[in-house]
Protein backbone atom coordinates (compact mmCIF):
# COMPACT_ATOMS: atom_id res chain seq x y z
CA UNK A 1 0.00 0.00 0.00
CA UNK A 2 1.26 3.52 -0.63
CA UNK A 3 1.62 5.47 2.32
CA UNK A 4 2.10 8.96 3.10
CA UNK A 5 1.77 11.40 5.86
CA UNK A 6 -1.44 12.69 6.86
CA UNK A 7 -3.21 14.26 10.27
CA UNK A 8 -5.43 12.70 12.22
CA UNK A 9 -8.24 15.06 11.09
CA UNK A 10 -7.53 14.34 7.27
CA UNK A 11 -6.87 10.20 7.77
CA UNK A 12 -10.94 10.62 9.22
CA UNK A 13 -11.74 12.71 6.12
CA UNK A 14 -10.48 10.12 3.78
CA UNK A 15 -12.10 7.47 5.59
CA UNK A 16 -15.30 8.46 5.88
CA UNK A 17 -14.85 9.73 1.32
CA UNK A 18 -13.48 6.71 0.82
CA UNK A 19 -16.68 4.74 2.99
CA UNK A 20 -19.05 6.59 0.85
CA UNK A 21 -17.56 5.93 -2.25
CA UNK A 22 -17.92 1.92 -1.74
CA UNK A 23 -21.11 2.08 -0.53
CA UNK A 24 -23.75 3.68 -1.47
CA UNK A 25 -26.22 3.33 1.50
CA UNK A 26 -23.52 5.68 3.47
CA UNK A 27 -24.47 9.29 4.39
CA UNK A 28 -23.38 11.82 7.11
CA UNK A 29 -25.40 13.67 9.42
CA UNK A 30 -25.24 16.24 12.29
CA UNK A 31 -24.62 19.67 13.03
CA UNK A 32 -22.68 21.31 10.34
CA UNK A 33 -21.21 18.35 8.86
CA UNK A 34 -22.62 19.09 5.37
CA UNK A 35 -21.73 22.79 3.73
CA UNK A 36 -19.26 23.67 6.42
CA UNK A 37 -17.80 20.51 6.90
CA UNK A 38 -17.79 20.00 10.20
CA UNK A 39 -16.76 21.78 13.21
CA UNK A 40 -13.25 20.33 13.04
CA UNK A 41 -13.08 19.78 9.34
CA UNK A 42 -13.48 16.30 9.38
CA UNK A 43 -16.54 15.94 7.01
CA UNK A 44 -14.97 18.80 4.88
CA UNK A 45 -15.77 17.78 1.36
CA UNK A 46 -18.39 15.64 1.17
CA UNK A 47 -21.48 17.50 0.49
CA UNK A 48 -19.71 18.78 -2.65
CA UNK A 49 -19.56 15.50 -3.96
CA UNK A 50 -22.88 13.66 -2.14
CA UNK A 51 -25.08 16.62 -1.94
CA UNK A 52 -27.76 14.17 -1.07
CA UNK A 53 -25.89 11.91 0.72
CA UNK A 54 -24.90 15.11 3.43
CA UNK A 55 -27.44 16.65 6.32
CA UNK A 56 -26.85 19.66 8.52
CA UNK A 57 -29.45 19.28 11.55
CA UNK A 58 -30.56 21.65 13.81
CA UNK A 59 -28.88 21.55 17.60
CA UNK A 60 -30.21 18.07 18.56
CA UNK A 61 -28.98 15.37 19.14
CA UNK A 62 -31.63 13.36 19.89
CA UNK A 63 -32.86 14.14 16.72
CA UNK A 64 -29.68 13.13 15.21
CA UNK A 65 -29.30 9.91 16.93
CA UNK A 66 -32.79 9.13 16.50
CA UNK A 67 -32.83 8.98 13.11
CA UNK A 68 -29.52 7.54 12.67
CA UNK A 69 -31.17 4.27 14.79
CA UNK A 70 -33.75 3.76 12.60
CA UNK A 71 -31.68 4.86 9.20
CA UNK A 72 -29.29 1.91 10.58
CA UNK A 73 -32.62 -0.50 11.32
CA UNK A 74 -34.00 0.16 7.45
CA UNK A 75 -30.45 -0.75 6.11
CA UNK A 76 -28.89 2.25 5.35
CA UNK A 77 -25.34 2.91 6.86
CA UNK A 78 -25.31 6.76 9.09
CA UNK A 79 -21.78 8.54 9.99
CA UNK A 80 -23.72 10.61 12.88
CA UNK A 81 -21.44 13.56 14.22
CA UNK A 82 -21.89 14.47 17.92
CA UNK A 83 -19.88 18.05 18.10
CA UNK A 84 -18.98 17.18 21.60
CA UNK A 85 -19.48 13.92 23.20
CA UNK A 86 -20.29 15.71 26.61
CA UNK A 87 -23.46 16.54 24.61
CA UNK A 88 -24.05 12.21 24.11
CA UNK A 89 -26.81 13.12 27.38
CA UNK A 90 -28.97 14.15 25.30
CA UNK A 91 -28.87 11.18 23.65
CA UNK A 92 -28.33 9.18 26.26
CA UNK A 93 -31.99 7.28 25.33
CA UNK A 94 -31.80 6.84 21.79
CA UNK A 95 -28.18 5.44 22.21
CA UNK A 96 -28.73 2.75 24.88
CA UNK A 97 -32.68 2.03 24.98
CA UNK A 98 -32.93 2.40 21.11
CA UNK A 99 -29.88 1.60 18.79
CA UNK A 100 -27.96 -0.70 21.76
CA UNK A 101 -30.87 -3.08 22.22
CA UNK A 102 -32.47 -3.54 18.68
CA UNK A 103 -30.33 -6.91 17.54
CA UNK A 104 -31.05 -8.32 20.26
CA UNK A 105 -34.75 -7.56 20.42
CA UNK A 106 -34.53 -9.47 16.54
CA UNK A 107 -32.10 -12.02 17.05
CA UNK A 108 -30.05 -10.28 14.73
CA UNK A 109 -32.54 -10.28 11.90
CA UNK A 110 -31.81 -6.43 12.34
CA UNK A 111 -30.25 -3.68 13.96
CA UNK A 112 -29.06 -0.22 14.16
CA UNK A 113 -25.85 -0.19 12.14
CA UNK A 114 -24.59 3.15 12.72
CA UNK A 115 -21.42 5.27 13.41
CA UNK A 116 -21.66 8.02 15.94
CA UNK A 117 -18.62 10.11 15.65
CA UNK A 118 -17.87 11.85 19.02
CA UNK A 119 -15.47 14.28 19.88
CA UNK A 120 -14.08 13.34 23.50
CA UNK A 121 -11.42 14.77 26.20
CA UNK A 122 -9.85 17.73 27.40
CA UNK A 123 -6.66 19.72 26.57
CA UNK A 124 -7.62 22.46 24.54
CA UNK A 125 -9.48 24.50 27.16
CA UNK A 126 -12.58 23.77 26.60
CA UNK A 127 -13.98 23.79 29.68
CA UNK A 128 -16.41 21.56 31.82
CA UNK A 129 -19.35 20.92 29.00
CA UNK A 130 -16.81 20.04 26.57
CA UNK A 131 -13.69 18.27 27.62
CA UNK A 132 -15.02 14.93 29.17
CA UNK A 133 -13.96 11.63 28.65
CA UNK A 134 -17.49 9.46 28.23
CA UNK A 135 -16.53 6.34 27.40
CA UNK A 136 -17.81 5.17 31.32
CA UNK A 137 -21.17 6.38 30.12
CA UNK A 138 -21.31 3.68 27.58
CA UNK A 139 -19.17 0.83 28.63
CA UNK A 140 -22.09 -0.87 30.75
CA UNK A 141 -24.37 -0.92 28.00
CA UNK A 142 -24.78 -4.34 25.83
CA UNK A 143 -24.83 -3.84 22.50
CA UNK A 144 -23.08 -0.94 21.79
CA UNK A 145 -19.30 -0.73 20.37
CA UNK A 146 -17.17 1.78 21.89
CA UNK A 147 -14.17 2.40 19.11
CA UNK A 148 -10.63 4.73 20.10
CA UNK A 149 -8.38 5.22 17.83
CA UNK A 150 -4.91 6.70 18.67
CA UNK A 151 -2.92 7.41 15.76
CA UNK A 152 -4.25 8.86 12.56
CA UNK A 153 -3.46 4.81 11.10
CA UNK A 154 -5.91 3.80 13.22
CA UNK A 155 -8.37 6.81 13.05
CA UNK A 156 -8.60 5.59 9.13
CA UNK A 157 -8.93 1.63 9.81
CA UNK A 158 -10.69 2.05 12.42
CA UNK A 159 -13.86 4.06 10.81
CA UNK A 160 -14.09 2.20 7.84
CA UNK A 161 -14.24 -0.91 9.79
CA UNK A 162 -17.14 0.69 12.09
CA UNK A 163 -18.90 2.05 9.18
CA UNK A 164 -18.97 -1.73 7.69
CA UNK A 165 -19.94 -3.14 11.46
CA UNK A 166 -23.79 -3.81 11.57
CA UNK A 167 -23.60 -2.52 15.02
CA UNK A 168 -24.46 0.55 16.79
CA UNK A 169 -20.54 1.93 17.15
CA UNK A 170 -19.64 4.96 19.07
CA UNK A 171 -16.64 6.08 17.71
CA UNK A 172 -14.72 8.91 20.05
CA UNK A 173 -12.18 11.31 19.07
CA UNK A 174 -9.88 12.62 21.30
CA UNK A 175 -9.49 16.16 20.36
CA UNK A 176 -6.29 16.73 21.42
CA UNK A 177 -5.34 13.57 18.34
CA UNK A 178 -6.83 16.09 15.53
CA UNK A 179 -3.21 17.61 14.22
CA UNK A 180 -1.12 14.21 15.14
CA UNK A 181 0.68 13.47 11.94
CA UNK A 182 1.56 9.95 10.89
CA UNK A 183 1.71 7.79 8.05
CA UNK A 184 -1.34 6.70 6.43
CA UNK A 185 -1.66 4.31 3.24
CA UNK A 186 -3.82 5.52 0.30
CA UNK A 187 -5.97 2.38 -0.28
CA UNK A 188 -8.67 1.78 1.61
CA UNK A 189 -8.51 -1.02 4.90
CA UNK A 190 -9.79 -2.24 7.83
CA UNK A 191 -8.35 -3.04 11.12
CA UNK A 192 -9.78 -5.37 13.11
CA UNK A 193 -12.86 -4.23 15.91
CA UNK A 194 -12.37 -5.85 18.90
CA UNK A 195 -8.60 -6.54 18.98
CA UNK A 196 -6.22 -4.95 21.07
CA UNK A 197 -2.78 -4.01 19.29
CA UNK A 198 0.45 -4.40 21.28
CA UNK A 199 2.37 -1.07 20.12
CA UNK A 200 5.81 -2.74 21.92
CA UNK A 201 6.86 -5.87 24.01
CA UNK A 202 8.26 -6.14 26.81
CA UNK A 203 9.03 -8.40 29.36
CA UNK A 204 8.97 -5.80 32.89
CA UNK A 205 5.73 -4.43 33.42
CA UNK A 206 2.31 -4.10 31.50
CA UNK A 207 0.82 -0.71 30.45
CA UNK A 208 -2.73 -0.11 29.18
CA UNK A 209 -3.47 2.89 27.27
CA UNK A 210 -5.34 4.35 24.73
CA UNK A 211 -6.23 7.42 22.94
CA UNK A 212 -4.38 10.56 23.83
CA UNK A 213 -2.84 8.68 26.74
CA UNK A 214 -0.60 6.40 24.66
CA UNK A 215 1.53 8.91 23.86
CA UNK A 216 2.05 9.56 27.59
CA UNK A 217 2.80 5.64 27.68
CA UNK A 218 4.83 5.49 24.90
CA UNK A 219 7.25 8.65 26.67
CA UNK A 220 7.02 6.44 30.14
CA UNK A 221 8.07 3.45 28.17
CA UNK A 222 11.08 5.38 26.50
CA UNK A 223 12.18 7.01 29.66
CA UNK A 224 12.00 3.29 31.25
CA UNK A 225 14.35 1.89 28.70
CA UNK A 226 16.99 4.14 30.15
CA UNK A 227 16.77 2.18 33.51
CA UNK A 228 17.10 -0.99 32.19
CA UNK A 229 12.78 -1.39 32.05
CA UNK A 230 11.15 -2.74 28.86
CA UNK A 231 7.76 -2.15 29.05
CA UNK A 232 4.87 -3.60 27.01
CA UNK A 233 2.21 -1.45 26.27
CA UNK A 234 -0.98 -2.55 24.91
CA UNK A 235 -3.63 -0.13 23.60
CA UNK A 236 -7.48 -1.54 23.43
CA UNK A 237 -8.54 0.28 19.81
CA UNK A 238 -11.99 -1.26 20.92
CA UNK A 239 -12.76 -0.35 24.32
CA UNK A 240 -15.96 -2.57 24.35
CA UNK A 241 -16.47 -4.87 23.60
CA UNK A 242 -13.02 -5.51 25.08
CA UNK A 243 -9.91 -8.14 23.94
CA UNK A 244 -9.36 -9.16 27.49
CA UNK A 245 -7.46 -11.96 26.26
CA UNK A 246 -4.61 -9.82 25.00
CA UNK A 247 -4.69 -7.87 28.32
CA UNK A 248 -4.41 -10.99 30.57
CA UNK A 249 -1.55 -12.52 28.42
CA UNK A 250 0.92 -9.64 28.93
CA UNK A 251 0.00 -9.15 32.37
CA UNK A 252 0.50 -13.21 32.89
CA UNK A 253 3.99 -12.65 31.18
CA UNK A 254 4.97 -9.16 33.21
CA UNK A 255 3.34 -9.58 36.42
CA UNK A 256 2.57 -5.94 36.42
CA UNK A 257 0.15 -3.52 35.39
CA UNK A 258 -0.31 0.22 35.42
CA UNK A 259 -3.55 1.67 33.58
CA UNK A 260 -3.35 5.25 31.99
CA UNK A 261 -6.97 6.64 31.91
CA UNK A 262 -7.70 10.37 31.41
CA UNK A 263 -10.71 11.06 33.18
CA UNK A 264 -11.54 10.56 36.45
CA UNK A 265 -10.27 7.47 38.37
CA UNK A 266 -13.73 6.24 40.04
CA UNK A 267 -15.81 3.64 37.59
CA UNK A 268 -13.52 4.51 35.01
CA UNK A 269 -12.69 2.37 32.22
CA UNK A 270 -9.77 1.38 33.89
CA UNK A 271 -11.42 0.31 37.22
CA UNK A 272 -12.78 -2.47 34.59
CA UNK A 273 -9.55 -3.60 33.19
CA UNK A 274 -7.76 -3.88 36.51
CA UNK A 275 -10.82 -5.27 37.63
CA UNK A 276 -10.74 -8.17 35.06
CA UNK A 277 -6.83 -8.52 35.96
CA UNK A 278 -7.84 -9.49 39.62
CA UNK A 279 -10.60 -11.92 38.54
CA UNK A 280 -8.74 -13.56 35.99
CA UNK A 281 -4.80 -13.86 36.74
CA UNK A 282 -4.19 -12.88 39.61
CA UNK A 283 -2.19 -16.03 40.72
CA UNK A 284 0.39 -14.21 38.22
CA UNK A 285 0.02 -10.56 39.65
CA UNK A 286 3.66 -9.60 41.71
CA UNK A 287 2.82 -6.25 42.59
CA UNK A 288 -0.61 -4.11 43.02
CA UNK A 289 -2.50 -2.84 40.00
CA UNK A 290 -1.75 0.73 39.46
CA UNK A 291 -4.28 3.28 37.48
CA UNK A 292 -2.96 6.81 36.48
CA UNK A 293 -5.56 9.02 36.34
CA UNK A 294 -7.42 12.59 35.95
CA UNK A 295 -8.93 13.85 39.45
CA UNK A 296 -12.43 12.97 40.20
CA UNK A 297 -13.25 16.68 39.88
CA UNK A 298 -14.84 18.64 36.48
CA UNK A 299 -12.44 19.54 33.54
CA UNK A 300 -11.75 23.41 34.44
CA UNK A 301 -11.09 26.07 31.78
CA UNK A 302 -8.33 27.54 33.60
CA UNK A 303 -5.15 26.27 31.64
CA UNK A 304 -3.28 25.89 35.04
CA UNK A 305 -6.27 23.87 36.89
CA UNK A 306 -6.84 21.74 33.68
CA UNK A 307 -2.80 20.73 33.51
CA UNK A 308 -3.31 19.95 37.14
CA UNK A 309 -6.31 17.95 36.87
CA UNK A 310 -5.24 15.61 33.57
CA UNK A 311 -2.66 12.58 34.21
CA UNK A 312 0.89 13.68 33.52
CA UNK A 313 3.89 11.90 33.10
CA UNK A 314 5.62 12.47 35.76
CA UNK A 315 2.75 10.55 37.87
CA UNK A 316 2.99 7.87 35.37
CA UNK A 317 6.55 7.31 35.83
CA UNK A 318 5.93 7.13 39.59
CA UNK A 319 3.84 4.67 39.51
CA UNK A 320 5.84 2.34 37.37
CA UNK A 321 8.55 2.77 39.42
CA UNK A 322 6.98 2.28 42.45
CA UNK A 323 5.20 -1.75 41.25
CA UNK A 324 8.69 -2.75 39.79
CA UNK A 325 9.99 -2.35 43.02
CA UNK A 326 7.78 -3.81 44.54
Amino acid sequence: MAERTLTFTKALNEAIHQGMEADPSVFIIGEDVAKMGGDFGVTQGVWNRWPDRAFDTALSESAIVGLSTMAGACGLRPVAELMFADFSGVCFDQLVNNAAKLRFMYNGAAGAQMVVRAVTGSGIRCAYHHSQCVEPWFMNVPGLVIVAPATPYEAKGLLLASIRNNNPVIFLEHKLLYNMKGLVPEEPYELPLFKCNIETEGEHLTIVASMSMLGMAQKTAAELKKEGVNAEIINPRTLFPLDKETIRDSVAKTGRLVIMQEGPKFMGSGAEIGAMVAEDVFEYLAAPIRRVTSLDVPVAFSPGLEDYINPKLDQALAACREILSY
